[in-house]
């Protein structure tokens, strides 16, 4: 991982689309229904002015229009030199996971967005869904087969275009990345993935590094696992957070990095986003890894939501191909 940094000191990656530079962390702006746009415009600003550069955002979060909106002020004010210093990854929906979908998707995003272009497009999940304005959960009737060659073919078209400078995927296993590289003219440069303490993911982060694909992390700091959350309230990352004096969460976010992939984590309270950002200049030890490692392991994120008695992928074991 390169040790060049962004203007706001965070490290980059290259990607292998055309020497695109990645921020290694990025803000996640994930829906939270009970928060006005207004409050999600605002923590744009928040995050623009402690450091961050990268924001990870998707069709299905229903977050483009505030975040084009803290894009826009930010610009106005002059908060960075140009358009360029920003980072903005959205993502496909399923419902326009269909080869003459993509692109009329691509623009709805860019319109909303305010941009121009993204640097980054996302397939959500290798599924697609029966044409229908974007809407969570997907009714089981609406699930669709994926046809990976003709909807990867109309991604590279997108980035052809100039209207993504690179592209890639998210909650794709092995299995279906060779899928997809089996007929890829451009191979995905991401796969963004849930990563953290309480799911390693080795496997996949080796394969993909075989296969020069960056992996995400989403949710690097956790979730609700067996009725806790099974990072944040961890009592093996709470001794290393308060031997090192740090917090849980930079443990965690730390941990992270150190597994050489990048991560978007999610916060619009402007203390906690900087203490998300201290985690570059120190480092974990190699106790401190073997430790983690013993960390019972758990999906977050376990793709129940995805899956119908109808298909394509009837149980989460299909969806996963029961890798672990």
């Amino acid at each position: 991982m390169g040790k060049e940094a962004t203007s706001a000191k965070i490290p980059v990656i290259q990607l292998n689309h055309g020497g695109v530079s990645m921020p290694v962390l990025g803000l996640g702006m994930a829906p939270n229904p009970a928060v006005p746009d207004e409050v999600t415009k605002n923590a744009v600003l928040d995050a623009v002015e402690v450091g961050y550069r990268h924001f990870d955002t998707a069709t299905i979060y229903f977050t483009e229009d505030a975040l084009g909106d803290g894009i826009v002020e930010v610009l106005r004010k002059g908060m960075v030199g140009s358009r360029e210093e920003l980072f903005i990854t959205s993502k496909l929906w399923c419902s326009d996971g269909h080869a003459d979908l993509i692109l009329p998707a691509l623009k709805t995003s860019l319109q909303k967005l305010k941009l121009d272009y993204l640097d980054l497009y996302l397939i959500h999940w290798p599924i697609s869904a029966k044409p229908l304005p974007p809407a969570y959960p997907i009714q089981p009737e609406d699930f669709r087969p994926f046809d990976f060659k003709g909807v990867w073919a109309a991604m590279e078209e997108c980035q052809k275009l100039g209207l993504a400078k690179a592209i890639g995927v998210s909650n794709f296993t092995r299995k279906k990345l060779e899928q997809l590289l089996a007929t890829a003219t451009i191979p995905p440069a991401v796969n963004q993935v849930e990563v953290s303490p309480t799911w390693q993911q080795k496997e996949l982060i080796e394969y993909c590094k075989t296969k020069g694909i960056v992996i995400t992390a989403y949710m690097p700091l956790g979730g609700p696992l067996g009725g806790h959350n099974g990072v944040m309230e961890s009592s093996l990352l709470t001794e290393i957070a308060n031997a090192k004096g740090k917090t849980v969460a930079q443990v965690a976010l730390r941990w992270v990095y150190e597994q050489g992939i990048t991560l978007v984590v999610k916060s619009f309270n402007k203390e906690r986003m900087k203490q998300n950002l201290d985690i570059f200049d120190w480092e974990l030890s190699p106790e401190d890894h073997e430790k983690i490692r013993s960390i019972p392991q758990g999906r977050v994120c376990d793709g129940l939501d995805y899956t119908s008695p109808f298909g394509p992928f009837r149980t989460v074991e299909e969806l996963w191909d029961g890798e672990t």
